[in-house]
Parts: structure tokens; C-alpha cells; sequence
């Protein structure tokens, strides 16, 4: 043991009930990094929970008593450890030092508890000091979805495509609050009063939003997008039935022949995993260029650029926007510009980069269909302020995406790849679009799981045909259009 200051004994909290544990125990700026799994990518298209990484023990309700005897043992805890010691520790050895330590304290009160009640007291304690607090059960278990608080005595999980509510309290709204700008500041963003909306991330990449008093009225609201500890695969999506294997190759070949794709979608139906399944098939030889507000796509390549929007500052000056990022996009010698989410007027600058020579760009955008797809990206244009007629809006559209891919979230909770539609061009003042895939909804089965089938819809040659021969990959677009209308006649 190391760096202790005084009696373990003499806490100075005393009989205090509770005092403010995430802010007094955060260590300083280079104290060890959390303990976090490897990066993960939101596991969207289960249509089954997988079995849990980490069985979750049942808790029992905080108490008054529990919290007051904690506070008793944090407080003589930071009394007692030295944090510029503890910030030369791994994280490992770390949290058994003050385990060493809170044991000690216990003894030396004479606190009596079970073992179980110690231990539970001792995690506590380690997850306030390295981590998150409570919600770090949650981020340690790798079937949970999203985490979603709602003030500091409600949070609920996704697993499986089902929320459900957890079991998992903060001592108090204020607890929550600094567990939240205990995140949001290692991204150097900040949550308060005067600044009370926060994107930001986990070290391993997953996406968290924060909105807090006095915006959000019954406490601090923290939702937090995990990723999975592996990447998932077009190969994975087919075993899921998001997808079927001929569907997977045509998006394998739209990915390596560089057509401009937009993925579509609602929340939670998958586009940002999607999109990383997708830039699997980029060449490991081309510039990528990432834009995105809250940094999450997990490219593979070696030649990759990741850039990141940056909100204003306290006196609200030195904001960079989505539209900045892309814009500067362009004097980076990019081959490949890819947008993780178009939310308003940089739509037209990334169509701008399509219909320029950046071919196989890509973009995820929230619709429901392909059709409204391009309606919304027609009326993000027109909300930058373009004066450009309708009719010339639409030709720039119409020139510059290839594909659109639709993902979809059903009422059971599975995900499910829902159309995947060509882009052919303009007849008169109207966008022509062809489906080359869609997904079709046959009914439900006892267990209330949706039954479907993906069907061809008989095009010979698609629009990017020329393109995929010029890639030398027309016999196996053939093949996969061909295996696609055999299945679907047969159904």
C-alpha cells in the first residue's frame, strides 16, 4: 500500500450521508485511463438476445444505510490514497490497490456486513473512482444495445431489439450529472447550465448524448449507442436474416465499384453499422476521409483521415460545423468522402464531392423510404439557403447518388435491410428510382416474430452494370442478380 495521509479510520465525513462521490473521487487529468472493452459496434440486427457476455447478478434497492456507510469508507479512502500515485498504475492494478485499501478501512471501522455486501461495496467504490459509476455493469455486458437514464432513479437497456428497464440507480441527480461531465470530458466537450446538450464518446467509440437541467426537467437524461467488441460482417447480417447471401454479395459489389450510396434509415435500424460493413469492401490503397459529429465508423484501412465536428465554446464562438468539415474535405485530396450522419445543408456539399470525382462516397440519412429519402435530402438543400429551381435540385440529386440502401426497424425488434434502390435519373421533373431488392412481410409467428422474405424484382442489368464491368465484376453481379430471381420464384 502507498501514499497514505493519516488514519485510515479518521474519514472526514464522518456521519455525512452523502457526499458528492464521482466529483470529489475524479482523479486529475492523466490518472489511468477507464477500464473499457475493446471498440464495439451497436449490435443492430438481432432478431434473438444473444446469451449475456456477463451474467448480471440481481441487486438488491440501495438503502439509506448502504449509502451512508459508503460514504463513511469513500471518505476515508480519499483521505488516505495519494491519486498521483494511484494515476502511475495501470488500471488493474489500480483498482486492487484501493480494494487493499477500502478493506483496510472496513476492518478498521468494523463495519458489519456479509462478504457478498463487501464485495458489492468494494466494486462500488473502484467503478466511482476508475469509471463510471454505476453504469458500469451495463458497459461491462456485450448484449446490451443502448443505455438509456432518465434521471438518476430510471434507466433502461436494449437487448435483443426489446428495452427493458434495468435495475441499475444513482445515489442522486447530482451523481448522474457528474458521471456525465466525467464523459463528455475526456472528448473535451462540457455539460452544464449554460451548455446543457452534449454529444459525445466513449474511449471505445460508443456514442453518448447528455441533456441536463434545466432542459431536462426530472434530471439528467445520459443515452448511450455501444458498440459490440467485434465488428459485424455482411457475412453476419446474412446469419441474422437481415439480409440473404445473394443480397450481401450485390452490396459487396456496390461497396468495391465505388457507387455513391446513401443509407436510409430510422433510429436504431443499423445505417452506421451498415455503413462500417460496407467501407469493408473500400481498397486498401484509397484516401478515406471520415465527417462525422460524434466519431464512431471504425475503418480498416490504413490510408484513413477522421475528422469531427466541434460545438462553440463557452462564448459561443469557434463552432465547426458538418458543412466546414466537408467542405474542407475538398482540399484534402480525398478518393472516398464518407459522411456518418446528413442532418442539414452539407447535404449539398457532399453531393457536390459525388458529382465531382469522388466516387464511392458515402452517407447515412434519417428516412423511412427511399422515395422520402430524396424529398429529405431535396429539403435539407433548400434549407441552406440555395435559391436553385426544383427541377435543377433534383438533376444534381439524380447525377450524383448510385444507390440508395434502405434499413428498417420492425415492431419485433429485428433489423432488417428493406430495399436496396437504384438511382436511374430524371424523367420530366420527377427522379426515376428502380428497386433491385425489397423486403416483404408475410406475417408473424407465435412468438410475435415478423416473417418475411427478401425478393428480387426482376431487373436484368442495373444502372451501375458499366460501371461493375469496368471493375471486372459483371459475372458475379450477374450471378447474384440471377440466384436472386431463382429464390424469389420459387418462394
Amino acid at each position: 500500500m502507498f501514499g497514505k495521509r493519516g488514519n485510515e479510520g479518521q474519514g472526514k465525513g464522518g456521519g455525512v450521508s452523502a457526499p458528492p462521490l464521482p466529483s470529489a473521487a475524479a482523479p486529475p487529468a492523466s490518472a489511468p485511463a477507464v477500464l473499457v472493452e475493446p471498440a464495439r459496434e451497436p449490435g443492430r440486427y438481432q432478431v434473438t438476445p444473444p446469451p449475456m457476455q456477463t451474467p448480471q447478478r440481481r441487486r438488491p434497492a440501495r438503502t439509506d444505510e448502504y449509502y451512508d456507510t459508503k460514504a463513511q469508507v469513500f471518505s476515508a479512502l480519499i483521505d488516505t490514497i495519494d491519486l498521483s500515485q494511484l494515476a502511475k498504475l495501470d488500471g488493474e492494478s489500480a483498482r486492487e490497490e484501493i480494494r487493499d485499501i477500502v478493506n483496510d478501512i472496513i476492518t478498521i471501522k468494523n463495519f458489519a456486513m456479509s462478504i457478498s455486501e463487501q464485495e458489492e461495496l468494494l466494486e462500488d467504490i473502484c467503478n466511482d473512482v476508475l469509471g463510471y459509476g454505476p453504469l458500469e455493469p451495463l458497459l461491462a455486458r456485450d448484449d446490451i444495445a443502448d443505455i438509456m437514464v432518465n434521471g438518476a432513479g430510471q434507466t433502461f437497456i436494449e437487448v435483443g431489439g426489446k428495452t427493458i428497464e434495468s435495475e441499475i440507480r444513482f445515489r442522486d441527480n447530482g451523481q448522474l450529472l457528474s458521471i456525465c461531465q466525467r464523459i463528455v470530458s475526456q472528448v473535451g466537450r462540457r455539460v452544464d447550465e449554460s451548455s446543457p446538450i452534449c454529444d459525445a464518446r466513449l474511449p471505445d467509440g460508443s456514442r453518448v448524448n447528455v441533456i441536463a437541467p434545466p432542459l431536462a426537467i426530472d434530471g439528467p437524461a445520459l443515452t448511450i449507442r455501444k458498440f459490440k467488441k467485434d465488428k459485424l460482417t455482411l457475412d453476419q447480417l446474412v446469419r441474422f436474416g437481415a439480409i440473404t447471401s445473394e443480397g450481401a454479395t450485390l452490396l459487396q459489389i456496390i461497396g468495391r465499384v465505388r457507387c455513391n450510396v446513401v443509407i436510409s434509415g430510422g433510429t436504431g435500424s443499423g445505417k452506421t453499422t451498415l455503413l462500417n460493413c460496407l467501407t469493408n469492401y473500400i481498397d486498401r490503397d484509397e484516401r478515406v476521409i471520415t465527417c462525422e459529429d460524434t466519431a464512431e465508423l471504425q475503418l480498416q484501412q490504413p490510408h484513413v483521415v477522421r475528422l469531427e465536428t466541434r460545438p462553440p465554446n463557452i462564448e459561443g464562438e469557434g463552432e465547426i460545423t458538418m458543412r466546414d468539415l466537408v467542405k474542407n474535405c475538398l482540399r484534402m485530396r480525398p478518393e472516398r468522402i464518407i459522411v456518418g450522419e446528413v442532418r442539414g445543408p452539407e447535404v449539398f456539399d457532399l453531393l457536390q464531392a459525388m458529382n465531382t470525382g469522388h466516387d464511392g462516397s458515402m452517407g447515412t440519412i434519417h428516412s423511412n423510404s427511399p422515395r422520402e429519402c430524396l424529398s429529405r435530402i431535396e429539403s435539407m438543400i433548400a434549407m441552406g439557403g440555395y435559391s436553385l429551381p426544383a427541377k435543377t435540385v433534383r438533376e444534381i440529386i439524380a447525377g450524383s447518388i448510385d444507390v440508395i440502401i434502405q434499413a428498417a426497424r420492425l415492431r419485433d425488434g429485428s433489423r432488417r435491410i428493406t430495399a436496396i434502390t437504384e438511382v436511374i435519373g430524371m424523367e420530366g421533373d420527377v427522379i426515376i428510382t428502380q428497386d433491385l431488392m425489397r423486403y416483404e412481410i408475410d406475417g408473424e409467428d407465435t412468438a410475435g416474430r415478423l416473417i418475411g422474405r427478401h425478393l428480387s424484382t426482376g431487373i436484368g442489368k442495373p444502372h451501375f452494370w458499366d460501371r461493375a464491368r469496368y471493375y471486372n465484376e459483371e459475372k458475379r453481379l450477374a450471378a447474384a442478380l440471377d440466384q436472386m430471381e431463382e429464390k424469389s420464384k420459387d418462394v
